[in-house]
């Protein structure tokens, strides 16, 4: 899975990317730079606001589960995937299903 790296190239989607929100998950989505040669990325975070430091780090394995089962990294797209409180708490199949309808209405897959 290809993640984005560089904390410009996160700033770059956050500053260009849209935005959509569901109770478990905040994705935000930009169209890829050439220079990404077309490749999808993702990059997964957990702030401090969903906890301490074992909480962020479960938030962001389920993250990253979620995305391998829903078909990511989605070419073309970088997407930040921004976890939330109740994310790490939250069902595989809930969070799944989540992504995926955010993933479509960020219109990065059909």
């Amino acid at each position: 899975m290809t993640t984005i790296k560089t904390s410009r190239e996160i700033d770059r989607v956050f500053r260009d990317g849209a935005r959509v929100s569901h109770p478990l998950i905040t994705a935000i989505g930009a169209i890829s730079p050439a220079e990404a040669a077309g490749a999808g990325r993702v990059a997964f975070i957990a702030g401090k606001k969903v906890g301490g430091a074992v909480r962020r780090n479960r938030a962001k394995r389920v993250m990253r589960e979620a995305c391998r089962r829903t078909g990511g990294p989605w070419a073309g797209w970088d997407i930040a995937l921004v976890a939330r409180a109740e994310t790490g708490a939250s069902g595989a199949s809930e969070l799944e299903a989540a992504l995926s309808a955010l993933v479509r209405r960020l219109g990065a897959a059909s």
